[in-house]
């Protein structure tokens, strides 16, 4: 058996594996890359292999980081089953029309800039109509049950906890009179994600390919982000700002409504009341029309939500229902919510902040202080969300810079990936430990740090995964062979790059400030304010260098 790694190596995106076994050629996962426009030119690449060569491919769940590329992979030749959950299968007939859509839009805005340099216009990646044709070839599977797709291979979907159908899969694999067990747990989740089952503990394995997100990190526990969460949107409605929360269409937004049913009943004090009540008067939006398609399905496969949540339903309580929730379908509807003046909460997708009606929000917003952006789920590096987070003072959206004058939030702990202690738990968890752990579906200094730990405190043997790195999974592992091919986004180069382009900046920063500081007519004030931009510039070198 050979696993080639052809995506979420070193980063989070693009995940898509090849394995060749028994005599078969299949895929677990196809996803989209996305961040940087360099990595994103990679989707318009031939993939490694001959797509009409596989024999069948296995989807841990929707997200279009793992399951966007399948239309193009459709178009290019592949017309056999792709196996996953239900729920995942539902939720991909509405994501990936939904991405088609995005490729369409941005094509011809992107095409019209090509034309002005002189370059030849292209099609999209694939438009919506590609990719539901693309549809026809999902084959539906429960959790629990073995499924034979040979005699040789057969495999086994358990709830992975990260989002509605996410699947750990158990892929057996019988070879050369010997039977290889090999686990991909997808994305992994956390054990309090709102409404979902805690991940699937699996007894045994082979081999692991596991992801790594949060391998250097530990979130806030449940109790402590419900009440950051109240504090944040209290305090911003108090002084009749506008709360945006940029947050993935499918996953996060449901989670976010069953939070804001649930919150009053984290404590019961006059302050904590005073702070619901304002939360319970503002109107909560959202504005994304995926979100409110996503979110019926949430209503169809609630068969799958945790005990507590399912308890809660047959009382008539709904989690995904409370009053003042609205949801803009049109287009109209959302330019609305930016002409009016009441404070609100406004959910929109893109979670981070790279497509879609939340760029739209953020232009209204950012420039506001008496606005909040409250991030709620991870931000990959070049995206416009990890800058904003990352502390940029100005953003360009739609081709205007915009000042990030709105305060700027981030609450970890509604991530939907496990962080490094539910990540090391899964692998306690195993009482036949694997041979070898891959590490994919993360940055590179979050996998050296989980790589250590692991190594550490369990003694099993961890490789950081590189793009086209094919490992032969025998009694020993072998690195047999490696595509020649190095993707545009190096962590490590990234941040020398940066910190060259931050010396240069600095010293054009005292020329301009000890300029100011010669010129007499200078007001208190004005010195007043740049000694205060040096304070903060001061903390943020600090606090580099402390971590």
């Amino acid at each position: 058996m050979k696993i080639t790694f052809l995506g979420a190596t070193k980063t989070v995106t693009g995940s898509n594996y090849l394995i060749e076994a028994a005599g078969k050629k299949f895929l677990v996962d196809c996803g989209m890359w996305q961040g940087k426009k360099e990595l994103e030119e990679e989707n318009f690449e031939d993939f490694e292999f001959n797509p009409a060569e596989i024999d069948f491919m296995l989807l841990t769940h929707a997200h279009i980081d793992h399951s966007g590329r399948i239309p193009k992979l459709y178009n290019e030749g592949f017309k056999n089953k792709v196996y996953a959950h239900k729920a995942t299968c539902d939720l991909c007939a509405l994501m990936l029309p939904d991405s088609g859509h995005i490729q369409e839009m941005e094509n011809e805005w992107k095409n019209r800039k090509r034309l002005r340099k002189g370059k030849e216009a292209r099609d999209p990646l694939y438009t919506a109509e590609d990719a539901a044709r693309c549809l026809e070839i999902f084959e539906p599977v429960n959790y629990d049950e073995i499924i034979e797709i040979t005699p040789e291979i057969h495999v086994r979907f358990n709830d992975a906890g990260h989002m509605l159908g996410s699947s750990v899969i158990e892929l057996w694999v019988d070879e050369d009179g010997k039977q290889t067990k090999t686990v991909f747990t997808g994305d992994l989740g956390n054990n309090d994600i709102p409404l979902l089952s805690e991940p699937t503990m699996i007894e045994d394995a082979d081999y692991l390919v596991m992801e790594s997100t949060y391998g250097s990190r530990k979130h806030q526990r449940n109790e402590e982000k419900a009440e950051m969460f109240l504090d944040i949107v209290s305090e911003t409605l108090d002084k009749k700002g506008t709360v945006v929360i940029p947050s993935f269409a499918v996953g996060r937004t449901q989670e976010i409504l069953y939070e804001l049913n649930k919150i009053k009943e984290v404590r019961i004090d006059e302050e904590f009341l005073r702070k619901y009540e304002t939360l319970m008067k503002a109107p909560v939006y959202v504005d994304s029309p995926l979100a409110i398609s996503a979110t019926e399905v949430f209503k169809e496969n609630m068969n799958l939500f945790d005990e507590e949540t399912q308890e809660e339903m047959k009382k008539g309580d709904h989690p995904l229902e409370f009053p003042g929730l609205k949801f803009t379908v049109t287009a109209d509807e959302s330019k609305a919510l930016n002409e009016s003046s009441e404070p609100s909460i406004i959910i929109s997708a893109s979670g981070m902040c790279e497509v879609g009606r939340i760029k739209h929000h953020l232009k209204h917003n950012l420039w506001n202080p008496n606005s909040t952006i409250l991030f709620v789920g991870y931000q990959a590096l070049g995206t416009l969300g990890y800058s904003i987070v990352n502390g940029a003072e100005k953003v360009k959206i739609f081709g205007e810079e915009i000042a990030v004058n709105a305060r700027i939030e981030y609450l970890e702990g509604y991530s939907g990936h496990a962080d490094q202690d539910g990540l090391m738990n899964f692998i306690y968890s195993f009482i036949k430990k694997p041979k070898q752990i891959f590490l994919v579906h993360g940055e590179e200094e979050s996998q050296n740090v989980l790589k250590e730990k692991i190594e550490t405190e369990t003694n099993l043997p961890v490789v950081v995964t590189e793009f086209g790195e094919t490992y032969e999974l025998k009694d020993d592992v072998k690195l047999v062979t490696k595509i020649a091919k190095q993707l545009p986004i190096d962590t490590r180069k990234e941040v020398l790059k940066r910190l060259d382009k931050l010396k240069d900046e600095i010293l054009d920063m005292e020329t301009s400030v000890r300029e100011d500081m010669n010129n007499k007519e200078l007001r208190d004030e004005d010195i007043f304010r740049i000694s205060e931009k040096i304070k903060t510039l001061e903390k943020q070198i600090l606090s580099v260098i402390e971590g």
